[in-house]
């Protein structure tokens, strides 16, 4: 398979996206994620609203194209949603990935579902649900 299949221009385009979302000091709870096949790493600072979902997110990353894309991806959707959307919705991506079930529901992530293809990408796909996972607290 080609590398062009993978690195779209709507690929690059999110990946520079990033810079709408910084990480800040402000933001109490921090997670991070690498990946072990790529070597990717990701830096997810999250507030919580009142209501519990997320209020303000951030992200500092040293990732591939598709690592900086899928943490853009992730990060345009994510304010809003509960810790057990989250949750869920990395199950989904990790299951999804692993060949087990459709595309998940997750605004934008047709975007890079050629990753799906790419086993040595799937770990930076999964870095911004690992980074959240790791600090919101699941049912």
């Amino acid at each position: 398979m080609s590398a062009t299949v993978l690195y779209t221009p709507e690929v690059l385009g999110l990946a520079i996206e990033l810079a709408r979302f910084p990480l800040i000091d402000a933001l109490p709870l921090k997670g991070e994620a690498r990946s072990k096949s790529c070597g990717s790493t990701i830096m997810l600072g999250l507030a919580l609203a009142p209501d519990g979902t997320i209020g303000d997110i951030g992200v500092r990353s040293q990732a591939c194209a598709i690592g900086q894309a899928s943490a853009a991806i992730f990060v345009q959707a994510a304010k809003g949603m509960s810790a057990d959307h989250i949750h869920a919705a990395g199950k989904a991506v990790a299951a999804w990935l692993a060949g087990e079930g459709d595309l998940p529901d997750w605004p934008g992530l047709s975007a890079i579902a050629a990753a799906r293809n790419y086993p040595a990408r799937h770990g930076a796909v999964m870095l911004p649900w690992n980074a959240a996972m790791q600090v919101l607290p699941s049912a």
